[in-house]
């Protein structure tokens, strides 16, 4: 919910650094040329170059049953998250000392290992719950019902949040969102026509009913139908995804007082006092929601409330519970991501130990599969990249000298975060390894303390918002930083070993996506500190927009799966920045030796092995149902786009394969579209 701009990519293999031994041989290993296998003949540059670099992998990639997708990008978690099980597994088995990091994360892993008793215990975690939603008697109740279980990380239709404040980035401040609904979007509600809509809305009210019925509910259909019918009211309300990225838009700050005399049926002092906040205003980003539902809560009857609080209980929680629910949950969820097979307990624990206890998991990942001469190259080229952006920003010829200057006080003002924290998170939790709903209840009310505990304070600037082993880089435009894991510091994407034309391609591009987010769409409106302000003249930020425009256009044009087109609006931010990203990767690449260098290696020279590896760090092959979805919710462009369509707008590639008129990604220089 924080508004951080993500590239969500990315993993690769690994150097382990256990003992000298090991770093002395990484220390005498010498590059090796890097080999771009798989390149389609048939398929010219300049017709379509993802599909030139990448179609014979597409066409002999298999997609595992228990996955979504096969490949880089986001599915290079898949390997990394088999370290993270030997790691879980050699700690869950050991004798650690009570309270040692060894002992939370091992004892929680085998806590979510021993299905026996999570079968053997079925609805009873979740019984007092649904207890307490039979005893509310008024609305009232019903909010006190829902506050108290935000508290537990079980929300419903309250959305809050503590982020730093917009026009004052130095204080905390709490946030309101729309939310309350159980499909991935509002628009999944909506859309009639389409038969693939049709046929998700049906498996999310077969789930509904699924879990009416096993928590003994009687005509679980007509119940389900109840709470599907207050979730598409309330989604009606929702802004979309492309109306929420207008920054100035979704800041609403209003008292209290302001707010309550507004919302008649929600009794907004009493909600903040039992959340256990002190605060006279709050952020309403999506007033028109909170508008609906207090309608809604003065309008419908208390007993469709109450089984709508039902339905989002039992949700959230039943991947926790017996089996027939985890059955339940999957059963919806592969309509919408075509995956066919359940996952492992083992592989669904890594991921909840890293999601959960994941700066605690960190540790114990970097110290045996992180490199730290990653680290340092990392940083010197971050260094770089940062000086090639400021001569990019110099040259611009649409942009004044006076907003020049204010975007390079940008520039160097971003802080940057590589590898894994300097002061780690702490989990002010006990484990119980035989009570695994216990634990994660726990641990979300410890994660809500926690960050209760940040609000009408400073932001924490040394904070990491993704743990070191998570396969993503980000920029947060409120803090003004840039943050690389330890987990995208390797190859493909970066490789100590390879030329400088594969990971100015790989890392490179990540780099320069990163710095290019600071003056995306959204990021532009904010300032070096992480305020939104007019730091730009009227006319340089008309010119920026008109840009913008281009972008939003061209993109609108791609077209994903025949006739999806993808949202050129809802993706502007991310393609900016791949576009930018490639550009400032290549201009810092030209500084090298090897770029101002024509020697062949592999049949290739140093520019289309830089644009070769571009091409590899995206291959990617998805599943047509999760391609859907990610069109219809994703803020990035999919892996082909992600790739031919920055190389449409960037002169240096047309010259390193001679794209000429006449094929099909052609764009004659006065299309081809340059911000930064």
């Amino acid at each position: 919910m924080k508004p951080f701009i993500y590239l969500s990519l990315i993993l690769l293999s690994f150097a382990s650094c256990k003992n000298d031994s090991t770093n002395k041989k990484l220390a005498e290993k010498t590059p090796e040329p890097v080999i771009f296998d798989g390149i389609d003949m048939a398929i010219a540059p300049g017709d379509n170059f993802y599909n030139h670099v990448n179609k014979n992998w597409y066409d002999t990639a298999v997609i595992a049953d228990d996955q979504v997708g096969v490949g880089a990008y986001r599915f290079l978690n898949i390997p990394q998250q088999e370290l993270l099980k030997n790691i879980l597994e050699e700690v869950s088995g050991a004798d650690n000392t009570l309270g040692s990091t060894e002992q939370m994360v091992g004892d929680f892993y085998a806590s979510g290992m021993d299905t026996l008793k999570i079968n053997k215990r079925g609805i009873a975690p979740i019984q007092p719950i649904l207890d307490r939603i039979d005893a509310i008697n008024n609305v009232p109740e019903l909010l006190s019902f829902v506050t108290t279980q935000m508290k537990s990380g079980d929300y419903s239709i309250l959305g809050a949040y503590i982020s730093p404040d917009q026009e004052n980035s130095s204080l905390n401040i709490l946030h309101l969102s729309q939310t309350g609904l159980g499909l991935p979007d509002r628009d999944y509600y909506f859309n009639e026509d389409s038969e693939t809509n049709r046929e998700i809305q049906k498996a999310y009210l077969t789930y509904l009913t699924t879990l009416f019925d096993l928590t003994g509910e009687e005509n679980g259909n007509v119940k389900a139908d109840e709470v599907f019918k207050i979730e598409k009211q309330l989604a009606r309300s929702h802004k979309t995804r492309i109306e929420r990225r207008s920054i100035k838009d979704n800041y609403n700050k209003w008292t209290i007082e302001e707010l309550n005399k507004r919302n008649k049926n929600i009794d907004w002092p009493t909600v903040f006092e039992q959340l256990g906040t002190d605060i006279t205003e709050v952020d309403v980003r999506q007033p028109a929601y909170y508008d609906e539902l207090d309608v809604m809560l003065g309008s419908h009857p208390l007993e469709e409330w109450k089984l709508y609080l039902k339905a989002n209980s039992i949700r959230s929680h039943d991947n926790l519970l017996s089996k027939p629910f985890q059955d339940a949950s999957f059963a919806y969820a592969k309509v919408l991501s075509g995956q066919s097979e359940q996952q492992s307990r083992s592989k669904q624990m890594v991921r909840r130990v890293d999601r959960q206890l994941g700066f605690a998991l960190g540790q114990l990942y970097v110290k045996r599969y992180f490199n730290e001469d990653a680290k340092k190259r990392a940083l010197a080229l971050v260094n770089n990249f940062q000086k090639t952006l400021e001569s990019r920003i110099d040259n611009l010829e649409w942009m004044s000298d006076s907003t020049k200057v204010k975007a390079k006080e940008k520039l160097f003002a971003i802080s940057k975060k590589i590898g894994y924290p300097d002061v780690w998170k702490t989990y002010d939790v006990s484990i119980d390894k035989e009570a695994f709903f216990e634990n994660v209840v726990a641990l979300r009310k410890s994660e809500f303390d926690y960050e209760l505990a940040q609000l009408n304070k400073a932001p924490n600037r040394e904070e990491w918002h993704t743990t070191p082993s998570t396969v993503t880089a980000y920029y947060n435009p409120s803090l003004n930083e840039i943050v690389f894991p330890a987990g995208i510091l390797q190859a493909p994407y970066f490789d100590l070993y390879a030329d400088d034309a594969v990971n100015y391609g790989g890392i490179g591009m990540v780099i320069g996506h990163e710095f290019t987010h600071a003056f995306d769409d959204q990021g532009a409106q904010y300032d070096k500190e992480g305020n939104v302000t007019d730091w730009w003249t009227a006319e340089d930020y008309e010119k920026f927009k008109g840009k913008t425009n281009q972008i939003i256009e061209q993109y609108g044009a791609f077209t994903v799966l025949d006739s999806l087109h993808l949202k050129g609006a809802l993706t502007v931010g991310e393609n900016t920045a791949d576009n930018g990203g490639i550009a400032i990767a290549f201009d810092a690449f030209k500084q090298t030796q090897q770029g101002q260098d024509t020697t062949k290696i592999g049949g290739y020279t140093p520019d289309q092995r830089f644009f070769l590896s571009i091409a590899r760090i995206w291959r990617v092959k998805m599943r047509d149902e999760y391609m859907r979805n990610y069109v219809t919710t994703d803020p990035h462009s999919p892996p082909m786009w992600r790739v031919n369509g920055p190389l449409m707008n960037f002169t240096p590639f047309y010259e390193a394969f001679e794209v000429k008129e006449g094929e099909a990604n052609y764009r004659t220089p006065e299309q081809r579209i340059s911000i930064w």
